[in-house]
């Protein structure tokens, strides 16, 4: 009977099948791999996958000076690699309403951000100025509060979060309220059809809004609001709920009727500030666009 083999790596080893210790294989040989988004994500990692993923699409990524604009390419680890952004200019500085050595206080025109957007946004925002303690969407123009130390952004944002603010809209409505003056107490949750819109719901978040009819038309009306509770998309979602939604809401406007803008004006905003032994209270004001009293009709 022939002896079997004691050592069956050894075997395999004497038989080609695996290498010795000091025998390499082609897969030694070749030089590590990876994926370029990955890669010029641990070169650069304050951006997120994503946006890296971006870069590269768009061209701002080079490997040994080359523009490689697909994210799955294949590169050495010696490769490298080079993330290169366009300038971006200077922003215009937005209306200043107040400005002292703790706030700035800013007529935001409508169409600017409040906060930017991603990690990578080349885009103005009003946050480019200061910290931000509240926000107003985009297409909402009007008093905006920013502050300039972290110390006056904990006491404003504090004052947000215990409704110690007091703020007022101005509205152009499609249809005019049945009643001219009321209060809406309609609570909101998250659409999670649509995520970034909200819904009315009884099992959602507490949303009061006070409003009154200042002006009419014969199919429009100017409206004063006074939010009692600070819900996203609050303003937007109770004048809709009611059926007279905003003008130009892109959103929640389902009459369809194009304008040149969402007619939402932040016109006032009551707060304390930084000042005097316990503070300075102030009520910042930012007048009605032109544009809101043509709207009218």
């Amino acid at each position: 009977m022939a002896k079997k083999f004691s050592k069956p790596e050894l075997s395999r080893k004497i038989n080609g099948d695996i290498p010795f210790d000091d025998q390499k294989t082609d897969d030694e040989d070749a030089v590590p791999q990876q994926r370029l988004d990955i890669a010029t994500l641990e070169q650069y990692p304050r951006y997120s996958r994503a946006t890296i993923q971006k870069f590269i699409k768009d061209g701002h990524v080079t490997v040994n000076g080359d523009i490689q604009d697909k994210p799955n390419t294949l590169i050495d680890e010696n490769d490298q690699i080079e993330l290169t952004l366009p300038e971006v200019a200077e922003a215009e500085k937005p209306p200043v309403i107040y400005e002292d050595d703790n706030v700035i206080v800013f007529n935001k025109p409508q169409g600017m951000l409040s906060i930017k957007k991603g990690d990578y946004s080349p885009e103005p925002a009003i946050e480019d100025w200061g910290e931000i303690v509240h926000r107003l969407d985009r297409d909402t123009s009007g008093v905006i509060i920013v502050a300039k130390n972290f110390k006056t952004k904990s006491m404003l944002q504090k004052q947000f979060q215990q409704r110690k603010t007091h703020k007022t809209y101005y509205a152009i409505t499609e249809g005019i309220p049945k009643q001219p003056h009321a209060i809406i107490n309609i609570p909101l949750a998250r659409n999670l059809k649509k995520p970034t819109t909200f819904m009315p719901d009884a099992s959602g978040r507490e949303a009061i809004t006070e409003y009154q009819v200042l002006e009419q038309g014969k199919e429009r009306a100017l409206v004063e609001l006074k939010p009692q509770t600070g819900r996203t998309h609050q303003l937007r979602i109770h004048l809709a709920h009611i059926g007279t939604p905003i003008l130009g809401d892109p959103v929640y406007n389902s009459k369809g009727h194009k304008a040149k803008r969402m007619y939402l004006h932040a016109q006032s905003l009551e707060i304390t500030i930084p000042g005097k032994e316990h503070g300075e209270r102030k009520t910042f004001t930012a007048e009605l666009p032109e544009d809101f009293k043509n709207a009218l009709r």
